[in-house]
Order: structure tokens, then C-alpha cells, then sequence
């Protein structure tokens, strides 16, 4: 049973950064990958980032490579999203998730409430 809460979604102008975070809590096992997924209105939800708990292997979406960061801070169980250069195409409520895969987070994961992320042109 895990529990996984977002934050630090809000407005920021294109070029900004902002900083999302996600609060782990119950069982959140090492064999579990993390990882952060968006949907916009009209669209389809889509991967963004993933990481393990020991920050070893990590995966990006094509379109967020060179801009998007994600990390752990494995002694507070915090997943972390740092989004720099946004554009208005961000724009999306980006969702932490939990699964023993990518593929397995969208049909057996945990997942958080989400956090509206908007950017303006």
C-alpha cells in the first residue's frame, strides 16, 4: 500500500522552471520504479520521466530530454521533477506514479491526485 502526493504544480512563463515534487509513503520498495506522467485537455496521458530509488537508470520522454530532470532524495522517499526552458506545449497535470515497471505503473501502479502545471505564451 503506498501513498504518493504532488506538489509545486502553478503558472510560470515560457523559458521559466519550476520544481515538482512527490511525497512517497507506506511501502515504497526498491524494486519499485517512480516516475512522473502528464495529461493535457483533449490528450492523451503520456510518459514523461521515470528513475529507480537509487537514481541508477533513468528514461525521458524524447520531448522533455535536455529539459526535464528527475531525482530522488531516498532518505525523505521524495520524487522530484525539475522542469526547465517550459513551453506553452507543458502545459498539462503532471502525476507521480509507482510501478514495478514504465509499462506497469498505467495498469498496476500507484498514483498521486496530480498537479496542474500551466504555461503561458
Amino acid at each position: 500500500q503506498v501513498q504518493l502526493v504532488e506538489s509545486g504544480g502553478g503558472l510560470v512563463h515560457t523559458g521559466g522552471s519550476l520544481r515538482l515534487s512527490c511525497a512517497a509513503s507506506g511501502r515504497t520498495f526498491s524494486t519499485y520504479v517512480m516516475g512522473w506522467f502528464r495529461q493535457a485537455p483533449g490528450k492523451e496521458r503520456e510518459f514523461v520521466a521515470a528513475i529507480n530509488w537509487s537514481g541508477a537508470i533513468t528514461k525521458y520522454a524524447d520531448n522533455v530530454k535536455g529539459r526535464f530532470t528527475i531525482s530522488t532524495d531516498n532518505a525523505k522517499n521524495t520524487l522530484f521533477l525539475q522542469m526547465n526552458s517550459l513551453k506553452p506545449e507543458d502545459t498539462a497535470v503532471y502525476y507521480c506514479a509507482a510501478g514495478a515497471s514504465i509499462a506497469a505503473m498505467t495498469t498496476r501502479g500507484y498514483w498521486g491526485q496530480g498537479t496542474q502545471v500551466t504555461v503561458s505564451s
